[in-house]
């Protein structure tokens, strides 16, 4: 049941009626359940012996065999419209292909060359690159007929749509090869994108398509987010953002990257605190969430609703960030797990800075699966923030025992990691935190002093805001000053 309903809540609410019409038409029986039981499963509520419901008694093999068909009817539906959009603009112009050809062959070269016009339009406005290379090696094959075209002109359009065929192909063995060097142990990742750009020999050019500027700013923020160095991905988003600019539309088939390329231009300069643009990017995003009737509105909402809320948190809005992530409906939005899990952790995050601590230890308490399980969805980075923030946390509320143990859990569990993957300074942070939670009254002596400066280093405008953000509390807790106004303070100055 649970796959089920993760398979419908990918579908718009147009494809539910169009989902629904379907069915109703292949239904040869009126007592048919497929339609009622889509209607069950198509609720925020969680549902407690759907057999009952659909039956009126127990009837589990009717019910699981009901689910196998409607499964399967839903599989069938999402491939066939799937792979009508995809498709359908390529065999329009593989169609006009084909009955050049047949023009060619009745010496109709004038209408000929006309229709292959036509195709090459079509495939230019998709970037179907491999459909272009019919159409120019036709045109070239039969350029001796006619005075009406240039040969050399057609050659030249060959030749650089061949290298745009080669640059796709390059750059599906470099989202690839990164992808293999992450997943390796101790990845050399400080020049990961930059060597591998240069190894395949791609460049961020006007020729370079919606879907494979896509994938470059994909994997570009997943290392910065591995790294947390924005900074190193920030020449790709401004290729990027004026790649944007310079597009006099958005095409229908591109909605869905663009409106994710306008995520990550938004997650990319809120990392490294250009609130301003930040803002800019999230609200075109919101405007291209609205386009098509809403058909990806609830796809990316909580992409949205996440920066929307860092935003808030980080610009002096802390208030109205916990407002809406309080009345956030988690329970609607479930199937989107990463994103669940970042908005509860930024709640917990506003609540802490506003000194709701209490409440901040109860939304904390929601993330009830093991490390392990969220390392694996979330990665090792999510999980380091979250038990920090949990001990920072359990320090303020003065549970002794608990801090006690979360601290030594902590250095057990994560310490010959974080040494490992050259990530020594949490270790000291957490070693300065313990230090100053059981010896607040050495806190101000020179020895002190000297580890907190050393530590906290942030006088360069590159320093990760998350990071700034656990210094600002160790250093309010020295200063005597709030953690938030203190963490404002340090945002501003860098």
């Amino acid at each position: 049941m649970n796959n089920l309903s993760s398979i419908i809540c990918t579908l718009s609410q147009e494809d539910k009626k169009n989902f629904v019409a379907g069915l109703k038409k292949r239904n040869k029986r009126n007592d048919t359940k497929n339609i009622e039981l889509f209607k069950l499963l198509d609720t925020d509520e969680p549902l407690e012996h759907p057999d009952l419901v659909l039956y009126g008694k127990s009837a589990k093999g009717a019910y699981h065999a009901l689910c196998k068909r409607l499964h399967d009817a839903l599989i069938n539906f999402i491939a066939s419209k799937r792979i009508e959009e995809e498709s359908s603009k390529e065999m329009n112009a593989l169609k006009l292909i084909l009955v050049s050809r047949s023009f060619f062959q009745h010496q109709q070269v004038s209408i000929a060359f006309k229709t292959l016009a036509r195709a090459e339009l079509i495939a230019k406005k998709y970037s179907l690159y491999n459909t272009l290379n019919e159409v120019y090696q036709l045109q070239l094959g039969h350029a001796h007929l006619t005075n009406s075209v240039d040969f050399q002109e057609i050659l030249k359009k060959f030749e650089r749509n061949k290298r745009n065929i080669v640059q796709e192909e390059n750059l599906n063995l470099f989202y690839a090869a990164i992808q293999d060097e992450l997943t390796r142990k101790n990845p050399v990742i400080s020049d990961i994108i930059e060597r591998n750009l240069n190894l395949y020999q791609i460049s961020i050019t006007k020729n370079l398509s919606y879907q494979s500027l896509f994938k470059i700013l994909q994997i570009s923020n997943q290392v910065a987010n591995v790294t947390r160095n924005y900074y190193e991905i920030l020449k790709f988003i401004e290729k990027a953002r004026k790649k944007i600019e310079v597009s006099k539309r958005v095409y229908h088939e591109d909605l869905y990257d663009h409106i994710q390329i306008l995520y990550y231009l938004s997650n990319t300069y809120f990392r490294i605190k250009k609130f301003e643009k930040s803002a800019i990017s999230l609200r075109a995003m919101h405007d291209h969430m609205q386009l098509q009737n809403l058909k990806y509105f609830d796809i990316f909402y909580c992409q949205y609703l996440l920066i929307e809320n860092l935003l808030n948190i980080y610009t002096g809005n802390l208030e109205m960030a916990i407002q809406k992530l309080q009345t956030f409906d988690f329970k609607k939005y479930r199937h989107e797990e990463v994103y669940i899990h970042d908005l509860k952790l930024t709640l917990v995050v506003a609540l802490f800075l506003n000194q709701q601590f209490n409440e901040a230890l109860k939304v904390y308490r929601d993330f009830y699966h093991s490390d392990s399980w969220y390392t694996k969805r979330l990665g090792f980075i999510w999980v380091i923030k979250k038990n920090l923030l949990e001990i920072l946390v359990l320090m303020e509320l003065d549970y002794m025992d608990l801090v006690e143990s979360r601290l030594k859990s902590f250095r057990k569990k994560y310490s010959s990691h974080l040494i490992e993957h050259d990530e020594k300074k949490i270790l000291d942070y957490v070693n300065l935190i313990a230090f100053y939670y059981n010896n607040q009254q050495s806190i101000h002596s020179k020895q002190f002093e000297k580890k907190l400066g050393t530590l906290l280093n942030i006088d360069s405008k590159e320093e990760d805001i998350f990071a700034i953000s656990f210094y600002a509390w160790l250093i309010s807790k020295v200063k005597s000053e709030n953690t938030y106004s203190t963490c404002l303070e340090y945002l501003n100055t860098y």
